[in-house]
């Protein structure tokens, strides 16, 4: 069962900074994780070697899915080596909702004026969006989108979705359908495409598919996390190169996409069938006896990933405990629930007690 996307790994060379401008700009003030840690499990994604990082992971309380920000300590993060453009084999963009999309607009241009594209474009569903990059040139797409979990005054919500490059659109759409749920088709378009036109390569001529999933998501965090939506694109007049191309998970960039899950067997079991076995498993073990997580206090969590046909890496996560307040000692059992129901809306709120204060 996949509830949603739970977040997006954004590589970084300087988490401080970088958490504080995501925080001033999208919101993404609410800490779930912030401490230092080595990536054992991640050889295959890093030269089979492990490597320190610290990690961020923040979310926005006005819904949506939020950020897991990283940078390695153990070695310098790499830049891609050839500018990104639109069409290059990876995760492109994120997409961020809002319901105030002019007037964050509005406050983008008076403070990042660097940082925005010229005006408010329309998508091919007649939906108002524009394209702002952070100050490391990752693309994020800000999309008009009414469904607010807990109204704020933040420019934006979180993460709505993903504009992802591939080789093989025909392939990919299959890949989201099957394994991730996302049947509905919003728009499939090809050509060249005006709002795509203040991008580097969006000049270029693609075929553009909108998916969404045509069920309401259930489980523990579907309230919050909401609808989602993927955007595949292919580049059909130049030859792509691929984003992470010689480079680590974590490197600088949008280096995965994570879904909340529950019951991660049937998830295994069902990506195996379909031929994305799983290429990293947290807890192995665990299959074979579930009561192993109730004898396991400190595990939190159980990851694993797969690739999509063009090697974009999937991670599903499914949460055992969640942490409210640190200070007060107060978590949320989340193993223990047996509903698919998602968690009441005043419990989830209360994690604004842990948002960030600014000095």
């Amino acid at each position: 069962m996949i509830t949603g996307i739970q977040q997006v790994g954004i590589g970084v060379s300087n988490i401080s900074e970088a958490w504080k401008w995501y925080r001033e700009y999208f919101g993404m003030d609410i800490p779930i994780k912030d401490r230092p840690g080595t990536a054992e499990l991640m050889l295959k994604y890093t030269d089979n070697k492990p490597h320190d990082f610290h990690n961020i992971a923040a979310l926005n309380i006005q819904g949506g899915g939020g950020f897991d920000i990283l940078q390695y300590m153990s070695r310098k993060p790499e830049r891609a080596k050839f500018q990104i453009k639109l069409g290059d084999l990876g995760i492109f963009a994120i997409k961020l909702k809002t319901n105030t999309l002019k007037s964050s607009f509005l406050k983008f241009r008076l403070n990042e004026k660097d940082l925005i594209n010229y005006n408010i474009q329309k998508s091919p569903n007649n939906k108002d969006h524009f394209f702002v990059t952070d100050p490391y040139n990752n693309y994020f797409q800000v999309v008009e989108n009414e469904e607010v979990f807990h109204e704020t005054d933040a420019l934006t919500g979180g993460v709505l979705g993903a504009i992802i490059s591939v080789s093989d659109i025909e392939k990919s759409i299959e890949f989201y359908e099957k394994v991730l749920g996302y049947n509905k088709v919003i728009y499939s378009k090809e050509g060249v495409f005006r709002d795509f036109s203040s991008l580097p390569g969006g000049e270029n001529k693609f075929k553009r598919v909108l998916l969404t999933h045509s069920k309401k998501r259930k489980g523990a965090f579907s309230n919050l996390l909401g609808a989602s939506e993927i955007e595949l694109i292919q580049v059909l007049d130049r030859k792509p190169n691929k984003i992470y191309e010689n480079r680590f998970i974590g490197d600088i960039g949008f280096f995965d996409i994570s879904f909340a899950v529950q019951n991660m067997e049937a998830i295994k079991e069902h990506c195996k069938k379909l031929k994305y076995s799983f290429t990293i498993d947290s807890l192995p073990k665990v299959y074979e006896n579930p009561e192993i997580i109730l004898e396991m206090p400190d595990i939190t969590e159980h990851f694993s990933y797969i690739e999509d046909p063009d090697e974009n890496l999937i991670r599903f996560i499914e949460t055992y405990k969640l942490e409210i307040s640190e200070n007060l000692g107060w978590s949320m059992n989340i193993k223990k629930r047996k509903s698919d129901k998602p968690i009441s809306k005043w419990k989830l709120k209360t994690l604004v007690w842990n948002r960030f204060k600014e000095e």
